[in-house]
């Protein structure tokens, strides 16, 4: 049990300092950020192991609890919620549509339109959506035209990563109730549907930047993902091998990818002259290189009045934190709220800010 808890602190330690170590340089430092939050479960449970019995082992995990403390509050949150006011805050809500469930993955017809009613609740000022499908054809997926209305913002920054028949795009979008004076993109070296969208709105007087991304995804394909589920109920899968190997492959290439992406939009973001904000699916946890490259001059809306676990992804596996509202220092958040409920693989997040 011994060196069972001293291979957990030091996996501990080693998932604590990954997220100072690009993926790029060395991938496998990765792995250990991604099981973060386990194996911080993990030696809390070997500390009161060792409490129970009176050894004064318990020591050396409470010295890792506490060195790694830090990056487990950005997992969770205890905010009060307070009545600061919110009328003139900027409003926004960031959503992995998931297209709309354009294929019926939810095999109800109504999924789509309850999602839009969920949308127009919110009321939000601006609305960065991921996973973003749209038809140029007349019917019930020319989502541009029926958000636009619905939504009440007629200013519009849509780029798309895939185009089929010149009329079916798939991409990324930001609506906005306020003046779009600026548009852009930073462009990644990937043929999936990952990209960066930057748009400036004014607000009143004041000019603020958008940044809506989309970062690298694992895509786990149909076998992998029935190949982790066989893993988590526990019953036997054939060529365990060979799959684990794929799905290792697949890891390591969105690690490296995401390295990339955080990279070239962080040199981006340096150059910009106006308060900006940051939010979208990094498709990767709080413990990670991504997380904490965009976090270093910028606040986190979940951490300043986020409340539980906070999780983003509503998938089979994991189930973390990987969607985010990060901001300027300029700005002050004084609410954030989570979606109860979600018709796709990810919750809406929203934050106010001020």
């Amino acid at each position: 049990m011994l060196w069972i808890n001293y291979i957990a602190i030091i996996c501990l330690f080693l998932a604590e300092i990954a997220k100072h170590i690009s993926p790029s340089l060395f991938w496998p430092m990765a792995f250990f950020s991604l099981g973060f939050p386990i194996l911080y479960l993990i030696v809390l449970l070997f500390l009161i192991y060792w409490l129970v019995q009176f050894k004064r082992t318990f020591v050396f995990s409470l010295a890792i609890l506490i060195i790694t403390l830090p990056t487990a509050f950005k997992f969770i949150q205890f905010n009060k919620q307070t009545s600061e006011s919110v009328n003139s805050s900027l409003k926004l809500t960031s959503f992995n549509c998931m297209l709309f469930d354009l294929y019926n993955w939810k095999h109800n017809k109504e999924t789509r339109e309850k999602m839009f009613e969920e949308l127009v609740e919110l009321n939000s000022d601006v609305y960065c959506f991921q996973e973003y499908y749209t038809s140029e054809e007349k019917g019930d997926f020319n989502n541009t035209d029926t958000l636009t209305e619905l939504l009440k913002s007629p200013y519009i920054h849509v780029d798309y990563t895939t185009t089929l028949r010149e009329l079916d795009h798939w991409g990324i979008a930001t609506f906005s109730k306020y003046p779009i004076v600026n548009k852009g993109k930073i462009v990644f070296n990937t043929k999936k549907n990952n990209i960066c969208i930057y748009t400036d709105i004014v607000k009143n007087k004041d000019t603020i930047r958008i940044y809506n991304v989309h970062l690298q995804s694992i895509s786990f394909s149909k076998n992998d993902n029935k190949y982790l589920q066989e893993i988590k109920q526990g019953s036997d899968a054939d060529n365990d091998i060979e799959k684990s190997k794929n799905i290792l492959r697949r890891l390591k290439r969105a690690f490296v990818k995401r390295a990339e992406q955080v990279e070239a939009i962080k040199l981006h973001m340096n150059s910009c002259k106006y308060k900006y904000i940051i939010c979208g699916d990094f498709n990767d946890t709080p413990a990670s290189y991504a997380y904490y490259t965009f976090t270093k001059n910028l606040k986190d809306a979940f951490l300043e009045k986020g409340n539980g676990f906070g999780k983003t992804y509503a998938g089979p596996w994991p189930q973390f934190r990987i969607d985010y509202i990060l901001f300027h220092k300029k700005f002050k958040c004084v609410k954030f709220i989570r979606a109860d409920e979600t018709y796709t693989d990810h919750y809406a997040i929203t934050a106010y800010l001020q």
